[in-house]
């Protein structure tokens, strides 16, 4: 029979086993385990999807010129994506396509979490999520992209879902310094390969009614 410390110590390292990421797993796996939707591969071939494509880009071009000639005013390019969401929005509106923010299954329409907009026409659905990014930073490794399990998922149809990416540059509006778009790019995230990391975590109840303060006092 094992002792107490062998007891924890077997504990801590299956803990420590459990802490370690899980890589490569791919996107369509994940949508279909939080959202019991299916991630449809965009065949570029595919005639329907001709008309799609187009008009994709199409938007594209035109969100890229309007956020480029009034500017992004953000601390960060990267920040630039809830920003251009908008006009990315009425781009493909113009194009006459719905673009909405996704509908809940209970029909609550959510502005957090992914994906950003849903792109319906003539029955094709289109997940699109808006990213920006500084030129030349395109290697780098810090996380940029979200996902998390919810109670009430923005995924509601199989469809397709695609990334428009837009890459920034400093620049000036109005004598106020901001970030411009120079260029996009549109991808298909059935190819992505994403990870899980773990993480801890304690809500207000857990730290301020959970545990005894060491000291306390008023602040007059």
């Amino acid at each position: 029979m094992k002792s107490d410390s062998e007891y924890i110590k077997s504990l801590e390292n299956t803990l420590a086993q459990f802490l370690k990421p899980l890589r490569g797993i791919p996107f369509p796996v994940v949508i279909k385990a939080l959202a019991q939707k299916a991630v449809l591969p965009f065949e570029i071939g595919k005639p329907e999807l001709v008309s799609v494509l187009r008009e994709l880009e199409f938007a594209a071009t035109a969100a890229g010129a309007e956020a480029h000639r009034v500017g992004i005013f953000t601390a960060r390019p990267n920040e630039a994506g809830n920003a251009i969401e908008p006009i990315v929005q009425r781009a493909l509106r113009q194009q006459g396509y719905g673009a909405e923010k996704p509908m809940t299954a209970v029909g609550r329409r959510r502005t957090s979490g992914y994906p950003d907009i849903e792109v319906s026409y003539e029955g094709i659905v289109v997940y699109l999520d808006c990213k920006t990014y500084a030129i030349g930073k395109e290697s780098q490794s810090f996380r940029t992209f979200y996902l998390s399990p919810s109670r009430e998922p923005k995924i509601t149809k199989d469809g397709y879902h695609l990334l428009l990416a837009f890459g920034m540059k400093e620049g000036d509006r109005g004598g106020r310094t901001c970030f411009l778009p120079v260029r996009w790019a549109l991808y298909d995230l059935y190819q992505l390969k994403v990870q899980v990391k773990h993480e801890f975590n304690a809500s207000n109840r857990d730290i301020y009614s959970g545990l005894t303060p060491l000291a306390f006092g008023e602040v007059k």
